[in-house]
């Protein structure tokens, strides 16, 4: 139990989850609470938008298409949260280098976020709707059940636009815009956690 309290590897890997989350919440409870379903704002011309959009699914918007799938995707989420948890725990008795331990910590910061909007917004949120803002608590109650909410997105990248050449099959002639997917804080600490394991993974895993 004093590893919880006296390990500094620990207590750094528990303040970025912790920071991450406080923001990424702060982000969408302020998206959710100010602007309607579609709304956006151009931050830097046409690269970079804030742009309010909901997804029932998974990161960047993706959904699973079947029946009972949002409530299996939660569960599998928190799952996976546990799994990280106990995972973390691991690497810092065994002295795993520090930004693995980080990396871990950003990826289930992450996990746990999208997993809040899950759980929690549906209950707490009136609907959000493309002539009207949400409402924190509502009279007449939330507009959905527990871990059946739909998570805040609002980054959004298009960088650039490009139209695919005919000859290509599927996709000739069709537009492709970079970045297309809007996206969250918590996408963002999965997306640089998975990204930093990938890159130093010959230094996080010598043995």
């Amino acid at each position: 139990m004093l590893l919880f309290f006296k390990s500094e590897p620990l207590k750094k890997a528990y303040l970025v989850i912790f920071l991450v989350l406080v923001l990424d919440q702060i982000i969408k409870i302020y998206i959710k609470t100010h602007f309607m379903l579609g709304e956006e704002i151009h931050v830097l011309g046409d690269w970079f938008i804030i742009h309010f959009t909901e997804n029932a699914g998974m990161a960047f918007g993706y959904e699973l298409d079947f029946s009972f799938g949002k409530l299996a995707l939660s569960l599998f989420r928190i799952i996976a949260i546990i799994a990280m948890g106990f995972y973390l725990v691991h690497l810092v008795k065994r002295k795993s280098p520090s930004g693995l331990i980080i990396s871990i910590a950003l990826v289930m910061a992450g996990a746990i976020g999208n997993i809040i909007d899950s759980a929690f917004y549906g209950m707490i949120f009136s609907e959000s709707m493309f002539h009207q803002t949400a409402t924190l608590f509502p009279a007449e109650g939330g507009y959905a059940g527990f871990l059946h909410g739909k998570v805040v997105d609002m980054f959004y990248f298009p960088l650039f636009t490009y139209t695919w050449p005919q000859w290509i099959p599927l996709v000739g002639g069709q537009m492709f815009t970079f970045f297309q997917p809007v996206f969250n804080l918590a996408d963002s600490a999965i997306t640089v956690g998975v990204a930093l394991i990938l890159l130093f993974q010959k230094q996080f895993f010598k043995q």
